[in-house]
């Protein structure tokens, strides 16, 4: 889910951004100039200044886009759009010259607290640009290019008609005509092969820049943002991965054997991968949309969280008032009225607004808010406590330098979201008097694949986009090979394969937002980590004696208050230690996952007897 809070990373982390108007006048117009920086030996005096000079103005642009990106989400209209773009390009153009400012500072000897500082403002860019005007505004040309390529991609039929990526998406989700999702996902890969001539010069162009300020490639400079070594974080990744793969594989194989009855072993080989239209997603990134095909016999849990809500007369604020509960049993403040007083709950009937749900931090203090267009279901009610989740968050390490108020690392927002959501369970559910009986754990089994299908079969999926990224950044892969090495990382990490034959016209990675969106993706694979390692372990606070999958903290103060602990931090300290506090370690581990999912590991190692696994 989207997050906009004050932050130097949220701020700026659209490279749309990256400036189309960094021009000599505007730079002149600054109000922290880099002549605070001169070419005078440089002191940790002169850091600090620069610092504090800094920090208001920070403050200040983050309030003016923060309004301004609600306005445009909230009243969708050209001149909201305008003033949304020309708040945003002011702000991006400022922020090039502070990260520029900042790099001065790189052998100055300084204290880690102002080290730390000055690394947040340097590695707050996603694309760094060179210092020469004149690429810098081919670049923002080219970056621009992309996003209106691929927003305005549809796909139009021999007829004449045309579909959009939503509506093409529907089809993936619901057909189970093989030759239909073929097309939709052949239809929606055309509109990517414009776009590798303009990324290749994307590359060159942002590599320039990250080397003007002290990296070797800009994969390495995102890299650089998770407070160890780059290559030793890739390394991590790696370790982990390695812990998940052998439920990955289990899961992976039962799919593929269900599919196989459904569509035949000529269209899906039971040893080989799986054709990647079939998985009831564009990407083959989640694959929850085909749950019906793999659903366990007798796997109705009993109850429907929707029905449910109904029959307690559960209207759109009662859920969010209802989600509200779950933090206040936990020990923490209630939210503000002027939540409830400006968040946005339902859809409008007189204009259009962006509908996705997102939590919202304007000012740093306690202007909170989300924007929903709620609708009254149960996995909408879980949206709404994982919403809450980034809220309570933002509000937590609001007391933080503003470069600090952000989370641990940039998985850890989206990772806290998705532990309140683990902690809806039928229990809760009962707690809070939705739910008169908690079903039996016999009925577990299908609430377990059904997450499985969406949390498990993304990992590998998470992992392997910036590693394609981060080789193309270093050269390891080069643009003769884009399209080639993409789909060997696929089917080495998900064991998926293009259905059709691929060859170097095409531009696979770009039919995927985040690519010509130029937005990290390693966060959705650690969220999908830290969120079952968080949540074991503040199972294990609230002296929680179910199965971890079982159960929620919900009511227990001692767990809220070593959350809260964690989040209180921010970013002001290594992601690692702000791990430790809530886990009692410092490293990522997946054992937490494999527990929470054992009981379907169970289940599908009696499944795949006899199976052939593996691709």
């Amino acid at each position: 889910m989207k997050i906009l809070k004050l932050s130097i990373t949220a701020a700026i982390v659209s490279s749309a951004l990256l400036l189309s108007a960094c021009d000599s006048q505007q730079q002149n117009n600054l109000s922290v100039k880099q002549s605070t920086v001169t070419k005078q030996a440089l002191t940790e005096a002169d850091a600090v200044s620069f610092l504090a000079a800094t920090e208001p103005k920070l403050i200040q642009l983050f309030l003016e886009s923060s309004r301004a990106e609600w306005i445009y989400s909230n009243f969708i209209t050209e001149d909201t759009a305008s003033l949304s773009a020309d708040i945003n390009e002011k702000l991006t153009v400022e922020m090039i010259e502070l990260a520029t400012a900042a790099a001065k500072f790189d052998k100055v000897q300084l204290s880690a607290d102002n080290r730390r500082k000055l690394d947040k403002l340097k590695l707050a860019l996603t694309l760094p640009a060179p210092k020469d005007a004149a690429k810098t505004a081919e670049m923002a040309k080219i970056v621009a290019d992309l996003g209106g390529t691929y927003g305005k991609g549809k796909y139009c039929k021999t007829d004449g008609t045309c579909m959009s990526l939503g509506e093409m998406s529907s089809v993936m989700a619901t057909s189970r005509d093989y030759n239909e999702q073929l097309e939709m996902w052949q239809g929606w890969r055309e509109i990517s092969k414009p776009m590798r001539p303009m990324y290749q010069r994307l590359i060159e162009l942002t590599n320039e820049g990250a080397k003007e300020l002290g990296y070797a490639d800009t994969g390495a400079m995102w890299r650089s943002k998770y407070d160890m070594p780059a290559d030793d974080f890739a390394a991590e990744l790696d370790r982990v991965w390695g812990q998940v793969k052998p439920l990955y594989d289990s899961l992976h194989c039962h799919v593929r054997a269900k599919l196989s009855e459904k569509y035949g072993a000529d269209k899906v080989p039971l040893d080989k991968p799986i054709p990647a239209h079939l998985l009831g997603n564009m990407w083959a990134q989640s694959w929850g949309n085909i749950y019906d095909l793999v659903a366990p016999a007798d796997a109705d849990p009993g109850y429907d969280v929707t029905e449910l809500l109904a029959k307690h007369n559960y209207d759109e604020v009662k859920m969010v008032k209802g989600a509200e509960g779950f933090f206040t049993s936990l020990g923490f403040a209630a939210l503000p009225e002027t939540f409830y007083q400006r968040s946005l709950f339902t859809k409008p009937a007189d204009r259009d607004v962006e509908c996705h749900a997102s939590a919202w931090d304007l000012d740093a203090k306690d202007d909170l808010r989300i924007k929903m267009c709620i609708q009254r279901t149960g996995e909408e009610f879980s949206v709404i406590h994982h919403e809450l989740g980034h809220n309570f968050y933002q509000r937590a390490y609001k007391d933080q330098p503003v470069y600090y108020q952000e989370s641990a690392n940039d998985g850890f927002h989206e990772a806290i979201g998705d532990t309140i959501a683990l902690s809806v369970t039928p229990d809760y559910l009962k707690q809070i008097g939705l739910l008169d009986t908690v079903p039996d754990e016999s009925k577990d089994l299908g609430l377990l694949m059904k997450m499985a299908m969406d949390k498990v079969a993304f990992i590998p999926f998470g992992l392997m986009v910036d590693q394609w990224r981060w080789q193309v950044f270093s050269g390891k892969i080069k643009p003769e090979n884009y399209n080639d090495a993409w789909w060997q990382l696929r089917e080495k990490y998900q064991g998926v394969t293009a259905p059709v034959a691929r060859t170097e016209t095409d531009f696979d990675p770009g039919a995927k937002y985040h690519v010509p969106g130029n937005v990290p993706y390693t966060r959705y694979f650690l969220a999908h980590i830290l969120q079952f390692q968080f949540h074991k372990a503040l199972c294990d606070i609230a002296g929680s004696e179910e199965a971890v999958h079982r159960c929620s903290i919900y009511n227990s103060k001692e767990a809220g208050a070593k959350l809260n602990q964690m989040l209180e931090m921010g970013s002001s300290q290594p992601w690692q230690e702000a791990l430790a506090v809530v886990t009692g370690k410092p490293e990522m581990d997946a054992t937490a996952l494999l527990d929470y999912f054992a009981p379907l590991q169970t289940y599908l190692d009696e499944q795949n007897k006899g199976q052939q696994c593996g691709w």
